[in-house]
């Protein structure tokens, strides 16, 4: 007897084709079959009628990674209809965990009062297999963390035997299963990071079987051209695919970029290079505050960084720099273009939802002044989103057929210990969002193009086999949805909104979303090397 039938869906198998209306029956986790099985018995028939049904989306740009321990039900990706997501990004991942990058890591998971409890990735993962997961997880190993297992957060050049070190961490990472490697090159300590360092760390991956160098670039703003090239040497170097996450021109006078980024990437893959991107649809990017400050201010680390900034003669510096940067007269973004989401303590929680001129009034200071105030009170962590991209460039970049969808944020639930702050919407509203806008607003792409970008483009990039697609044999990951309907409702000033029009989704053949209703089943698995 088949388990579940769906039954009259409009079938998108992810790979953009047109829809046909049919049924989808599952057995043990699987698609078992295709096609008119009227005639055939069944534990449960799901009418699905005027509803859209198409392979669970794909987060390829995830930042959970320990909070798939703090809140196994992932509850803001799968009211999304996410079914996988793609941790370790932007340099930064779980494992491997020694010296400076454990201390570092043992402070953010207290801030959700886990302990860490592991030191390598095959730790980690048979932690989050033993807790119960609702979505299937897999990661990459962050170059930003294995740097800081070797040499804190220096700024100078690894010396050889430390190389060695790092790609010995590399390599036995993507043993435990990571899918490839991370750089976030604007981030401490990842920005020392050379091409030699880079090349190096990825051909330990490729040796140990995963070919994949994923990279947020060195500079997205006025170098972001040469950041591409850098990234593309990197995988010429190791003979490896490169992937540039949330690809994007920032900053008012940088605006239009992305047609020579997209140009060269698009060249660098009819030479034949593996490269691919993904994208947020929206038009704010959401950091770090700390990426305002001057490079010489940043180097050597957080403590080192403070040190400067309370030196009254060094913040007065600073404060001329970042006024000179957001000068509106030298085509610089708006101080009102930086919304505070997580001031990080108790003592400047109620200052999410502020924008930075704003604030400034309320403290009676400059912005500038005012943004190095609240960096010092809270030792760097604040949180901030930016308004600083252009919709026009966002959709040629989702345009793009290389192109898949990454929400850049964490899994968060409505309530309890991982709602913080006012976090970007895209954090509760990625993928609909791009129904609503691009596909049904815009126009920017069809439908099942869309499908595509979320379910087996991502798939084939990242080498998750056995998903991306609807047909038999494919793991159960489904998402049935309203077509005209599907849409997000998360904002600026209040994320926590569900996304409508998604009724069911399934993840390896089991509910977690019925009927709209969460079931709290925990079916997702761990994805070691995309298995």
């Amino acid at each position: 007897m088949l388990q579940t039938i769906f039954e009259q869906a409009q079938i998108y198998d992810g790979l953009g084709n047109p829809p046909y209306v049919t049924d989808v029956a599952i057995v043990d986790a699987k698609v078992a079959l295709i096609g008119n099985l009227a005639e055939r018995d069944a534990l449960e028939r799901i009418p699905c009628d005027g509803l859209a049904l198409s392979p669970g989306f794909i987060d390829v740009h995830s930042h959970s990674d320990e909070l798939w321990l703090a809140d196994s039900r992932c509850l803001s990706k799968i009211t999304q209809g996410v079914t996988t997501e793609i941790g370790g990004n932007c340099g930064t991942s779980v494992a491997p965990l020694a010296g400076d990058a454990l201390a570092r890591k043992r402070r953010e998971a207290a801030g959700y009062r886990l302990a860490v409890d592991w030191q390598s990735l095959d730790d980690f993962f048979a932690l989050v297999a033993r807790n119960g997961i609702a979505l299937n997880v897999a990661t990459l190993v962050g170059l930003g963390t294995t740097r800081s297992c070797i040499s804190g957060p220096s700024d100078r050049r690894l010396e050889a035997a430390e190389r060695a070190e790092q790609e010995r961490l590399v390599r036995e990472a993507v043993e435990h299963g990571a899918l490839g490697v991370s750089s976030g090159l604007i981030y401490e300590p990842s920005r020392y990071a050379d091409v030699t360092e880079l090349i190096g760390c990825s051909l330990a991956a490729r040796a140990a079987g995963a070919p994949r160098y994923v990279s947020h670039l060195r500079d997205e703003g006025s170098e972001v051209v040469a950041a591409v090239e850098e990234a593309l040497a990197v995988g010429a170097g190791a003979d490896v695919a490169v992937h540039c996450s949330h690809h994007k021109a920032a900053g008012r006078r940088n605006w239009g970029k992305v047609h020579r980024t997209l140009e060269m990437i698009g060249n660098a893959r009819t030479r034949g290079a593996d490269v691919g991107i993904d994208v947020y649809p929206y038009i704010a990017s959401w950091t770090e505050l700390a990426s305002l400050l001057p490079d010489a201010v940043r180097r050597g680390g957080e403590a080192a960084t403070l040190e400067r900034l309370r030196v009254p003669e060094i913040a007065a510096t600073v404060a001329l720099a970042l006024n000179l940067q957001r000068d509106p007269a030298l085509g610089g973004d708006s101080w009102h273009d930086i919304l505070i989401t997580d001031a990080g303590t108790e003592r400047n929680s109620d200052l999410a939802g502020y924008r930075i001129d704003e604030l400034a009034r309320r403290w009676g200071v400059s912005p500038a002044q005012c943004t190095i105030r609240l960096l010092v009170e809270e030792k760097l962590a604040v949180q901030c989103a930016f308004f600083n991209l252009n919709e026009d460039d966002v959709a040629s970049v989702i345009g793009a057929d290389f192109c898949s969808i990454g929400s850049d944020a964490s899994a968060r639930a409505f309530e309890g210990i991982t709602v913080r702050g006012i976090p970007h919407p895209r954090t509760y509203g990625c993928f609909p969002r791009v129904f609503g806008r691009f596909v049904r607003g815009r126009r920017t792409l069809s439908i099942e193009e869309a499908i595509r970008r979320m379910t087996s483009l991502p798939a084939a990039q990242f080498g998750l086999a056995g998903r991306g697609s609807v047909a038999i044999g494919n793991w159960a990951d489904l998402v049935v949805f309203e077509p005209a309907g599907i849409v997000d409702r998360a904002t600026y000033e209040n994320p926590f909104v569900r996304s409508a029009g998604i009724h069911h989704v399934v993840v390896n053949g089991r509910a977690v979303i019925r009927n709209g209703e969460i079931t709290r089943a925990l079916p997702g698995r761990v994805l070691r090397n995309g298995r």
